[in-house]
């Protein structure tokens, strides 16, 4: 199984999941979430897919995202804008993302990315 790997390089958490995910043999295509920002189509693809809430796709601990003052915006906006929003910059999305034929994994949960073994 092959997945994509969306990620930032200077992201501890990060480069704990890539750790995890070469110790575990599982293939991958890395994906830099800045200088490959998804497409809000993509991300309204994989939101789907997650069946996670969209606001679980957001970095509400990065700078950015305080700096907008999303925590009191987001809830008074649409889903189209809030996956506009996302595409607009990568540092505004959670990472890592790990996203395979059939699912997407938002942040790094060691027991939840057994499933990928």
């Amino acid at each position: 199984m092959s997945v994509i790997f969306l990620q930032y390089p200077k992201c501890s958490t990060c480069k704990k999941a890539k750790n995890w995910l070469d110790s575990a043999n599982v293939e991958y295509f890395d994906r830099h979430i800045v200088e490959q920002n998804p497409a809000p189509e993509e991300l309204e693809f994989w939101w789907k897919i997650s069946g996670l809430p969209l606001k679980k796709f957001f970095n509400t601990s990065g700078l950015l995202y305080k700096e907008m003052g999303l925590k009191d915006k987001l809830p008074q906006m649409t889903e189209e804008e809030q996956l506009n929003l996302l595409g607009s910059n990568g540092m505004l999305i959670k990472r890592p993302l790990i996203i395979g034929d059939d699912f997407v994994l938002v942040g790094f949960k060691e027991d939840e990315w057994q499933k990928l073994k």
